[in-house]
């Protein structure tokens, strides 16, 4: 295979750092970088170290300098409460201006931390944008996360300032944030000094004397300028969950995330300076970080934010609505969407009834894309539907077909091929590339590229052990799979016990944790099972106390709610039931895999290593009563 993708490709293999550094003549730069990569203290890249940048000046300001003030930056479309908004490049540069004034007149400095827990608004991407101007750094917290997750995140922040809304907006429910706060603030060992709090008319909230403060009253506050910052300064820290249940703080730096988001727009998405992306997916998440906030904007493009959900908003049209109305060229959602979409409109009716003249090419990530919901989704738009393969560590695509670069055959079940810049092999356990069709652990040879992530928030050593370690000189995605003769990746698993709902990394020893403090429950476990619409769902599986009498259906329905209530509603933990006794190995370890393997119908044998191998009947016996093949 052979073309415009191969000599990319090849050319960043080659020299990253002319690859990196003509990128990054494409931004704007208070001193522009001498040294391109220092790679000096491996695992620990730093790009352009020292060069000196703000990523809102990138994203705002010098689209107003270069005469594009006028073209619309923002559009906001929220079915849930009716209400649209567009914002041009000059009014998008104001409000933030003037938001990360009032910032900086509540002491706000570089190198701060301010947590940012909101629903899909436009004030969540003023506030991500007004940190990054003035050199503070945001954690945005997904406004579907209960008060001790978000505790847990403000106390290892450490956060000067909290802003967050009233509440959040979801078809047929309101979600009060302002109580969660004030909860999580409660359990948090460290306080944070103010509250910002946007009122919504739906559910005002109460303000705490002497620490909150009203959005409305403060926004209007003197506009400051971009303040200079180094390249490798943290932009900002994003949870991920990890194995242990303990999050991961995953630090980006500025000068990467500008290069590598601005790059991908068009060279990924195909997508040029005054042209319509729409990425349906959530500020909470990377994808809301990378392609509805920044990507977007270091790019001169038109971003839309969406408050919603694909069907019920109020029809299973709501998407092409959009994308019809604002002229959307590329659409960036998960495939749980359309697999929503096509359940409620199987023939893709609503498809017809809108004018998709614009819309050039659909892209799905956050989960492994049926070849069913490709196909369907192929058939009735008649474009490309591109699955692509990324992480919240990477930041940006790995794999991917690259439109921009140049549109290559379309494998349903595969990704396609690295994107230029990521050097992605397949180990097995003696860290040996197998060959190809083999299956294998899936790495990516260091350097990373730009936008990658650069350490874990106040833990350098988690960063090293977790992801560089296992096969030393790579870094360890976690996910197993494998590459054909003509190069094309296939992410077949993970590796470890993170389970991916609806596009949703979550852990699944978290919920272990909160099952296991339930009084009646001795021990459980947690595995990831298949489910043709979210693709994943957590199952639990609990073994009680001896001489606990009481209904297996009511500590189940307890068991769900202290899920619901410690980690939210996007853990989507509602698979539950009562067991006499877990697998395990002899050293005592639980089996998840094997009844992974069970409930998904997959080919299975018993392990070696099991100390009773009868204990297998009773799972199997447990997941076929709720519905799985347990074959």
């Amino acid at each position: 295979m052979s073309g415009e993708y191969e000599s990319t490709y090849a050319a960043a293999l080659a020299n990253p750092e002319k690859f990196w550094g003509d990128a990054a003549g494409a931004a704007h730069w208070f001193e522009a970088p001498r040294t391109i990569l220092d790679d000096s203290n491996a695992p620990f890249v730093r790009w352009f170290p020292d060069g000196k940048i703000n990523a809102c000046f990138n994203a705002l300001d010098r689209h107003v300098e270069q005469g594009r003030g006028e073209q619309t930056a923002l559009i906001y479309d929220s079915p849930v409460t009716g209400v649209k908004a567009t914002f041009t490049y000059r009014e998008l540069q104001d409000r933030v201006a003037r938001f990360a004034g009032a910032l900086a007149a509540q002491g706000v400095v570089p190198g701060d931390r301010v947590i940012i827990y909101m629903p899909m608004v436009p004030e969540a991407a003023i506030a991500m944008l007004a940190c990054a101007r003035i050199g503070a750094i945001h954690s945005v917290v997904f406004g579907g996360f209960a008060a001790n997750e978000l505790a847990m995140r403000i106390d290892d922040v450490k956060a000067r300032v909290v802003l967050a809304a009233s509440c959040g907006i979801e078809p047929g429910r309101l979600v009060d944030y302002k109580p969660l706060l004030d909860q999580a603030i409660e359990i948090a060992r460290h306080k944070p000094e103010t509250c910002i709090i946007l009122q919504r008319e739906q559910a005002p909230a109460e303000l705490v004397e002497g620490r909150d403060l009203d959005w409305r009253q403060v926004e209007n506050a003197e506009p400051v300028p971009c303040q200079p910052m180094l390249s490798t300064d943290p932009l900002y820290v994003l949870y991920t969950s990890g194995t242990t249940g303990q999050p991961k703080g995953v630090v980006r730096d500025i000068g990467g995330s500008v290069i590598s988001l601005q790059w991908s727009m068009r060279n990924v998405y195909g997508i040029e300076p005054g042209e319509v992306f729409w990425a349906a997916s959530d500020v909470g998440w990377v994808v809301g970080h990378s392609y509805i906030v920044y990507g977007p904007l270091f790019n001169g493009s038109t971003s839309i934010l969406f408050e919603g959900k694909p069907v019920g908003t109020p029809d299973p049209g709501t998407y092409w609505r959009i994308i019809s109305e604002y002229g959307v060229k590329a659409f960036f959602t998960a495939p749980t969407a359309f697999r929503a979409i096509k359940k409620e409109d199987p023939q893709g009716e609503y498809i017809g009834k809108y004018d998709l003249s614009s819309f050039q090419t659909l892209f799905l990530a956050g989960e492994r894309c049926d070849p069913d919901t490709l196909h369907w989704a192929q058939d009735r738009l008649g474009i490309p539907v591109i699955d692509h393969w990324w992480q919240t560590e990477l930041g940006w695509p790995a794999c991917a077909n690259c439109v921009g670069i140049e549109l290559l055959p379309i494998v349903p079940g595969s990704p396609t091929r690295p994107v230029p810049g990521f050097d992605i092999r397949v180990l097995d356990e003696t860290q040996a590339e197998v060959a190809p069709g083999q299956i294998g652990a899936l790495v990516i040879k260091q350097p990373l590229p730009p936008g990658s992530f650069t350490t874990l928030w106040g833990n350098d050593e988690r960063f090293r052990a977790s992801y560089f370690e296992s096969f030393p000189g790579y870094y360890e995605t976690g996910d197993a799979g494998y590459i054909d003769e003509r190069g094309y990746v296939y992410v077949m698993a993970r590796t470890d016990d993170v389970i991916n709902v609806a596009g949703h990394r979550l852990s699944t020893g978290a919920m272990e944790e909160v099952l296991a403090a339930h009084p009646d429950v001795a021990e459980c476990a947690v595995i990831g099972v298949a489910d043709a619409m979210k693709g994943q769902l957590p199952l639990g599986l609990l073994v009680l106390n001896d001489g606990v009498a009481r209904s297996s259906n009511d500590i189940c329905g307890e068991a769900i709610q202290l899920v619901r209530d410690k980690i939210g509603p996007v853990a989507a933990f509602r698979l539950c039931d009562v067991v006499q006794r877990l697998p395990k190995t002899r050293s005592g370890k639980i089996l998840r895999a094997t009844m992974r393997q069970m409930a998904d119908g997959e080919s299975w044998k018993v392990p070696a290593t099991i100390d009773d191998p009868a204990i297998l009947d009773e799972i199997g016996q447990v997941l076929h009563r709720m519905g799985y093949p347990a074959v």
